[in-house]
């Protein structure tokens, strides 16, 4: 399993198709990650509104669209 000090977080919005895509191909590794909802928060909202899903670990973002090979390439597999 991949390993790192800084969390994975996927952030996305309900009813986000892409994002939907996205969560199944995160869920296929085997990292540990956040799901935020950017709804819930009006800086992320402003910050990922059209760029979303985004999977993001510290200062490191992995914008849509990607796939497998680029996300295994994100997390160092």
């Amino acid at each position: 399993m991949p390993s790192s000090a800084l969390p994975y977080i996927l952030y996305h919005t309900d009813g986000c198709h892409l994002c939907d895509i996205a969560l199944a191909l995160v869920e296929q590794t085997d990292i540990d990650f956040q799901h935020i909802d950017i709804c819930d928060d009006a800086a992320l909202a402003e910050r990922y509104g059209i760029s979303i899903p985004v999977l993001a670990q510290g200062k490191r973002e992995l914008f849509w669209p990607f796939d497998g090979e680029q996300l295994q390439e994100f997390i160092g597999v």
